[in-house]
């Protein structure tokens, strides 16, 4: 329910017409609609808020808001709302490819219990104007989760599902998984002196996956290094997450800046080595990133009885199978019911 409906139930205006009492005179008909406003069966939106209830609402206690909310989002940018087929595109494949996937490993009581209580759509992306990034997604204090860029989406493209939704759901419901139980200590302790909070932008993802971190984002601090190990090794295909330890082991070093300031970084042809032989940054990037993802695999294991391998396994598979037409019909199919005049 929101402020504005919580308020209006709380609170009862009675004008007094020179009746002082209702006694037990029966009362005439409602002036309040009989069906619940989110679900008017004429509104254009009946399908989707329908199944929005029926799949989310109901079972996870879950508010899925498509419907903009302006108390709900950074006044800082200028953001629109998403649209309605975008934001049906979106709560199929959420459905389809995270909450199904936690469902079969572990249960629905799992995500019933520590699953946010709203994800909160946003049509456009936001840009930080400090340092010119695009912000995909927010944790809000274990309760919400804020996807942005929402009427860009490509339901027929995984990469582009991941790159922009689903790695950023996996990465922010790691958040709220280590705030309610924290990773385990050694985790902070690998990577201590490459984060960089300030300038992680300007570097190239195969440069920190030579230091061990997965993506540029993760090398700029402890806790956003551990989201990324977990949402990259779940959501990346065999291929890519090749490609990561191909770079992990090639050692880039930067050399120089360009005109821009910006990193230049070694030969990508040539991995680089210190005089006698050893790795330039001293660094085995690819042991590294191992022993990351091994941190998690224990700790999945062991805070939350699950198998990250397994995990990822089904979201591979699912994502590898996506019938876009077949989940829409999920909630195009939905019946209006019939009101009578």
């Amino acid at each position: 329910m929101n402020l504005r409906k919580l308020l209006y139930s709380a609170f009862v205006v009675t004008l007094s017409l020179g009746v002082t009492a209702c006694g037990d005179d029966e009362l005439g008909e409602t002036i309040f609609p009989e069906v619940d406003e989110s679900l008017d069966p004429n509104s254009y939106s009946f399908q989707l808020d329908s199944f929005l209830k029926r799949d989310y609402l109901i079972p996870y206690n879950l508010d899925f808001c498509y419907k903009m909310e302006d108390v709900g989002t950074d006044m800082n940018y200028n953001l629109v709302p998403a649209t309605y087929d975008a934001s049906i595109d979106l709560a199929v494949l959420t459905k389809y490819l995270w909450f199904e996937v936690y469902d079969k490993e572990v249960g629905i009581e799992f995500l019933r219990a520590y699953g946010p209580r709203m994800i909160h759509l946003i049509g456009s992306p936001a840009f930080n104007p400090v340092n010119g990034t695009m912000i995909l997604g927010l944790a809000e204090g274990g309760i919400k989760v804020s996807l942005y860029r929402v009427n860009y989406i490509d339901p027929t493209s995984a990469e582009q599902l991941n790159e922009f939704y689903l790695k950023t759901m996996h990465h922010e419901f790691a958040h709220i998984l280590h705030q309610t139980k924290t990773y385990p200590v050694e985790f902070k302790n690998i990577s201590n002196a490459i984060y960089d909070p300030m300038g992680w932008q300007n570097r190239q993802d195969a440069y920190v996956n030579s230091m061990g971190c997965v993506t540029a984002y993760g090398s700029s601090q402890e806790r956003e290094d551990f989201a990324e190990v977990i949402a990259n090794y779940i959501t990346k295909t065999d291929e890519q997450w090749e490609e990561v330890m191909y770079h992990a082991g090639r050692n880039f070093e930067v050399v120089g800046q360009d005109n821009y300031g910006n990193p230049v970084y070694s030969d990508e042809n040539e991995a680089i080595q210190d005089d006698e032989g050893g790795l330039a940054d001293n660094i085995d990037g690819a042991a590294v990133i191992n022993q990351k993802v091994q941190i998690a695999r224990s700790w999945f294991r062991d805070a939350w009885g699950l198998d990250l391998d397994s995990l990822r396994a089904e979201v591979q598979r699912r994502q590898s199978n996506i019938n876009i037409d077949s989940l829409r019909n999920v909630v195009l199919s939905i019946q209006k019911p019939v009101v009578n005049e």
